[in-house]
């Protein structure tokens, strides 16, 4: 008795044009770099929202779980 292997699929690639990367990668620095602002940089005194600490209360244990310093 011989056993024969079914035919194995070859994987195919993921092809982007050009331009439809650059706009995945700028999308994605924009909202890494906006995460990064709120959780590591915003303090409430000098916030972007006028002086409104309801985003530092929102963000503040993750602050303190990423090693920023706030107090």
């Amino acid at each position: 008795m011989t056993i024969i292997p079914a035919p194995t699929a070859r994987p195919t690639p993921v092809v982007l044009p050009m331009s439809k990367a650059v706009l995945w990668l700028a999308g994605t620095a924009i909202i890494a770099l906006a995460l990064y602002y709120f959780i590591g940089v915003d303090q409430g005194a000098v916030s972007a929202f006028a002086n409104d600490m309801h985003l530092h209360e929102f963000v503040h244990d993750a602050r303190h779980l990423l090693g920023f310093p706030c107090h």
